[in-house]
Formats: structure tokens, C-alpha cells, sequence
């Protein structure tokens, strides 16, 4: 396997990848992400790769004034979120984790290993939840809090899944994975959301009182629609996300939380920015989508003094209600589509253990090892858990995946939710500094697999390719790619 991963050709990337050896080397292409039956929403029936066409914003035009994100009804009168299509990207030929000097002018012979696509950070949103953070990113600053992209998750997951489907037919993909993050909120109605749309199921993305913001069907984000689902010929797994076990992705959801989730009463927290103990302390209202209005206004942010009353949503849900991360493990064996589980173990569940790996295709020796790099609860720090970390008993269960692999001669893929970096401890932004597995460790650890190809994830929200090199230049095989995948939810 010696020498079968050290050029890394790309293009610019988005959601699907296609793994080919070429003379000994691995061609990693990566492609925008469609349907094999007609849905309620179908998409331009033309579905192309960014190899071909790419996506581009048009600048705002001069004197426009600046805009809040809040302020969707405003984005079409001065030419905000205005798009084009421009050129394809074409391919980069990487040749990072070769040594110096080395030249790809031999390399002759080709075969497609592995044609998948991957999504990640899909964050499908209850917008009109009581218990959400939108106070910290409506006039700007956190767009994990506030984004107007919300409004329309399982439209734009809809979307994505047909232009799967639609790439399955020009040249059938062997998988499909889920770097993470499915929903945005640990919330019951959320992850139903999620896992029905990629099932083809009619989706109802409202929640508390049943709104019609523009009468008709069909013609606002409110509306009951029926999604295409992933064509059923494709296995799709997942991986776990911070997003799909905590509060906001950040904390372990308290009595508060658990109670506001199934009430009226918008969330009073403390200060998102500065208050470790944000949970458990009062003084902001964090916002809430009014889905009565056409454009989702926002209702109740700001801080408590400018609230005469508590200020509610639209209506109680007990469909809201808070996922333990075993719940969440459990409900992917409530599923149409293929394999039952989606990567999960049933004697994995009530642990929580969210490992486990699988063989695409049993003509080729390519293994996909699925790790969950997710803080624990039981952390050292307190809080927020939105870093990486892992414990030992992850840690020695990946070692054992990568020997076992190794031993019987299968290129290996991990899939995670978080990247790794390579920095240390004190200035990671990544890595927890309380992971009882230093990042560090595991980087020096990867490093001793020849056969390891390339660490795939999410959570950052970018489409980049990182090369781990050989600490041994006579020895390149050691090194091995990380590719990192964009949300849904940012442009494009």
C-alpha cells in the first residue's frame, strides 16, 4: 500500500467525494451536492459539479446601507444575498505529503476506489423553540445564534438530498456519510426532521401553533411539504456532533432548559459571551422566530429590563423536548432507509458509545473508521462542550479499528465531527485543553499507520484539505489528508 496516498489531486469542494488511485496515488475530488422520485420542492432538473460551475456573490452595491442579519424583508430591496454562477474550479494537483523534489511525471495508471458524498453541519432548526440563541447573533456576532438560514433547514437538506440523488444517477455513489451536527439543538422534533426528510417523508417544519404566514400550500417556509428522500440504493451513516447532544451545542441542558423546551416562555439566560454559567444565570431573553410573519421576524431578544412581561412564542410543543445522546443514537433505528441504525450499534446505545466503523464495498479493501471526537459531559472543564476531545476508551478503540485494519491490509478513512490541528494544548481552538487523549498524541499516533488515507469532518464550517506529513521524509506513506466539509447552513 506504499505510496497509494501521497498526491492528492482537488477540486473546490462542497459535499461529495470521489476517492480514485491514480498510478499509486489517491484522487480526492469533491463536488456540490439531488432525486429519483418527484418531491413537493424539486430542484433545477440540471445538477452539475463545481469541476464545471461554481457559485459566486454579487457585491452589495455602493451606498447600500449595512444590514442586521435579522433583517430578511430588507435583503431583496438593497441586494443582499445576490449570487452568480462563474466557471468551474477546475483541479489542484496536492503533492504536500510528498518529499522535496518529488515529481508526479511517472504516474500513469488510474482506478476509482470509492465514489461517496459527505454533509455535515446541516443544523435543522425549530426557529420558533422558546429555548434557542438567537440573541447572539441577530444584530451580528454569532451566526451559530442567528442565521436567516434557519428558517428553511429541511428545505435546503431537501435540496441537497435531491442533488445526491440526481449525481447517484449520473455515477452511483457507494455511500453517503454525515459529518455531524443534524440538528442545531438537541431537540426531539428537530432530529425527527432530520431523519424523516432523508426518508422521503412529509415534513411539517413548524412547531406550537400551527401558522400560515402567506395562505396556500407550498409558498412559505411553513408550509407541509413532501421531501424527496435519499434514493434508497444509497447506505447512509452518521456521525455524532456537538450540535445533536447539547444545549446550543455549547451545554448540558438543565431544569430550565427542559422546562422552557415544552412551555411558552422565551429563555432568560445570562451573558452568551462571558458567563461560564450562562444556564443558570438570568438577565437576557434569547429570541425567538415569530412564524406568523413572511419573513421571521424575531420576537423576544434583548435584555429583561425592556420586557415589561415575559415574552412568549406561539404555542407549547412537547415535540421539543431535550435528547440525551443515547436518545439521539436511538431514534436512527426509526428509519426507512438503509443500513437500520445508520452506523449505530444497538449494544452501543444505552452507553452512548458512538463508534464503530464499516466496509463500503467488499471488492475493495477500504475500511471507514466512524469516531466520535465530541467532549463528554465529564469533562474536567465546565463547559462550553463545543471542543474535541477523547476519552480513553475512544482512544483505544480507534487504536484497535487502525491495527486491525492495518494488519489486514485495508486503506482506512476516518470520519469525525471535529478536525484536528495539530497545536498544542494552550492555543488549540479546537481541541479541548481537559481531553484526557492530547491532540498531539493522536496526531503522533495517526502517523505510525501507512495505510491511513485521510481524516474527514465538519464543524468549522469550511471547505479546506489539510496535508499531515511523514515526520520521516524516507518515509511519506506515515502521512496522511484532512478534509474539512462546509455547513448547510453558509453560503453557498
Amino acid at each position: 500500500m506504499k505510496h497509494m496516498k501521497e498526491e492528492l489531486k482537488i477540486g473546490i469542494f462542497v459535499t461529495a467525494f470521489f476517492l480514485v488511485v491514480i498510478g499509486g496515488s489517491v484522487l480526492f475530488i469533491t463536488s456540490d451536492i439531488v432525486t429519483s422520485w418527484y418531491p413537493s420542492y424539486p430542484i433545477d432538473y440540471k445538477v452539475v459539479t463545481t469541476i464545471d460551475r461554481t457559485i459566486i456573490p454579487v457585491p452589495v452595491p455602493e451606498g447600500s446601507p449595512a444590514l442586521y442579519p435579522y433583517q430578511v424583508s430588507n435583503y431583496s430591496k438593497y441586494q443582499y444575498g445576490v449570487w452568480k454562477f462563474d466557471k468551474g474550479s477546475g483541479y489542484d494537483i496536492r503533492l504536500d505529503l510528498m518529499p522535496a523534489g518529488y515529481s508526479n511525471a511517472s504516474v500513469t495508471h488510474t482506478a476509482r476506489l470509492l465514489n461517496f458524498f459527505a454533509m455535515t453541519d446541516v443544523h435543522i432548526t425549530d426557529k420558533e423553540t422558546p429555548a434557542q440563541g438567537i440573541y447572539a447573533g441577530y444584530m451580528g456576532g454569532n451566526p451559530s445564534g442567528y442565521s436567516a438560514v434557519l428558517l428553511s433547514t429541511t428545505q435546503v437538506l431537501d435540496a441537497a438530498v435531491q442533488t445526491a440523488n440526481a449525481l447517484h444517477i449520473q455515477k452511483p455513489f457507494d455511500f453517503g456519510i454525515f459529518l455531524g451536527d443534524a440538528i442545531n439543538s438537541d431537540q426531539h422534533n428537530e432530529h425527527r426532521w432530520y431523519i424523516d426528510t432523508l426518508d422521503g417523508k412529509k415534513i411539517i417544519p413548524d412547531s406550537g401553533t400551527r401558522d400560515d404566514p402567506i395562505p396556500g400550500p407550498h409558498n412559505d417556509y411553513q408550509d407541509e411539504y413532501k421531501t424527496a428522500g435519499l434514493n434508497k440504493s444509497i447506505n447512509w451513516y452518521q456521525v455524532l456532533g456537538n450540535h445533536d447532544q447539547y444545549w446550543m451545542g455549547t451545554n448540558v441542558p438543565n431544569a430550565c432548559v427542559k422546562k422552557t423546551l415544552l412551555g411558552e416562555e422565551i429563555l432568560n439566560l445570562g451573558d452568551q459571551y462571558y458567563d461560564p454559567h450562562v444556564l443558570d444565570t438570568r438577565g437576557f431573553y434569547m429570541g425567538s422566530i415569530d412564524g406568523r410573519t413572511p419573513y421571521g421576524d424575531i420576537i423576544g431578544a434583548g435584555p429583561v429590563a425592556d420586557f415589561p412581561e415575559p415574552p412568549q412564542v406561539n404555542g407549547s410543543d412537547s415535540e421539543r423536548r431535550a435528547l440525551s445522546r443515547s436518545m439521539w443514537m436511538d431514534e436512527f433505528f426509526s428509519t426507512t432507509s438503509n443500513p437500520k441504525g445508520h452506523g449505530f450499534n444497538n449494544s452501543d446505545v444505552d452507553a452512548g458509545f458512538a463508534c464503530y466503523s464499516f466496509e463500503p464495498r467488499s471488492d475493495v479493501p477500504i475500511k471507514v473508521i466512524v469516531l466520535d471526537d465530541t467532549q463528554r459531559d465529564t469533562d474536567p472543564n465546565v463547559g462550553p462542550y463545543m471542543y474535541a476531545s477523547l476519552d480513553t476508551a475512544r482512544y483505544t478503540w480507534l487504536v484497535k479499528e487502525l491495527d486491525k485494519g492495518q494488519a489486514e491490509g485495508q486503506l482506512m478513512i476516518i470520519a469525525a465531527h471535529m478536525p484536528i490541528r495539530n497545536e498544542p494544548a494552550n492555543t488549540s481552538r479546537l481541541w479541548s485543553p481537559g481531553s484526557p487523549v492530547p491532540e498531539q498524541k493522536l496526531v503522533d499516533t495517526l502517523r505510525t499507520y501507512p495505510n491511513l488515507l485521510m481524516w474527514i469532518s465538519g464543524h468549522v464550517h469550511r471547505n479546506t484539505v489539510t496535508a499531515f506529513s511523514s515526520p520521516d521524509p524516507a518515509h511519506p506513506e506515515l502521512g496522511f489528508w484532512e478534509v474539512e466539509t462546509a455547513s448547510l447552513r453558509d453560503f453557498p
